[in-house]
């Protein structure tokens, strides 16, 4: 059986999914409204459960002998108290490596942000992906679950808990003391976040993610690498007056929208996904973090 893409889809049941997974529409509306432009002897259950991500084959798998992965804890004051997540970086690493933070979308860190930071660390880099949902007992499995969990985070808590890990990844032992982030959807919008907070921040990759308020962007230092799909009117909106603050701000940024791609299209557990779209910001965005973050 073929691999469903997006254009297997009505463009008023992507965006009515869209809306869903962003909390701005419940899931019985959800059912209700995608069943409208169900066919063939399909629902809006059986839409939602073609939408929603398959996890059965990782890119990069945990046993992987190119890398050593670890489950960690760290403190976080300022937060829920401590942070949970997952460090990757190369088997053999030759000294001290570039760090990035990976940042995940609203459900937490589910199997697909884990395989990322796997692919981070054979690209070189000593990668750390936390769990915001780890003082709610963790990334449930499921990713409706997930986000009903999500949403009872107390979003200060959490940004501190992400300014924790920041710091604690540019000072763990094996880092080359540079720091980069980068994020997907709700992670994209923290990537922004954290770069209007951290002036040593080296390196910011958001991907379609929401924009900070235009009053804080000139706090920003470090440089960004911006990726937007070009379907995406809910983050599409907020990017004039962004775009209109960096350059106001003389922050160094490149963006790029790709055509005919939908919001997520670098998640390749989801018919979302976009190949083309996805390795060609895969590989800018690695060139990017190379070239930000060599000691």
């Amino acid at each position: 059986m073929s691999r469903l893409t997006a254009a297997d889809f009505d463009p008023a049941v992507l965006k009515l999914f869209d809306q869903y997974v962003h909390g701005q529409l419940s899931r019985r509306d959800f059912l209700s409204n995608a069943g409208k432009y169900a066919v063939g002897g399909a629902t809006g259950a059986s839409l939602l459960a073609a939408l929603n991500p398959s996890f059965a084959a990782p890119l990069v798998v945990a046993s992987d002998p190119r890398i050593q992965a670890s489950r960690v804890e760290l403190p976080s004051p300022q937060g829920y108290g401590t942070v949970k997540g997952y460090l990757v970086m190369p088997a053999r690493p030759a000294g001290k490596l570039p760090a990035v933070l990976v940042i995940h979308e609203n459900r937490g860190l589910n199997p697909h942000i884990e395989d990322i930071a796997r692919r981070l660390a054979l690209d070189g880099f000593l990668a750390f992906a936390p769990d915001a949902l780890a003082p709610l007992g963790g990334y449930p499995g499921e990713e409706d679950a997930a986000r009903a969990l999500f949403a009872k985070l107390d979003q200060t808590q959490t940004r501190a808990d992400f300014l924790a890990a920041a710091a604690w990844l540019r000072a763990h032992p094996q880092s080359n003391g540079k720091l980069g982030a980068i994020g997907f959807c709700y992670g994209g919008g923290i990537v922004n976040y954290l770069a209007t907070q951290l002036p040593d921040l080296n390196a910011g990759v958001p991907f379609y993610g929401s924009q900070p308020p235009a009053s804080e962007v000139a706090r920003i230092k470090a440089p960004l690498l911006i990726h937007d799909a070009d379907k995406d009117e809910r983050i599409l909106a907020g990017w004039p007056a962004y775009e209109a603050a960096l350059k106001a701000a003389g922050v160094s940024y490149q963006h790029f929208t790709y055509p005919n791609t939908q919001h997520g299209f670098n998640n390749d557990t989801t018919p979302r996904y976009d190949e083309a779209a996805a390795r060609l910001a895969w590989e800018r965005s690695i060139a990017f973090l190379k070239n930000h973050l060599k000691a």
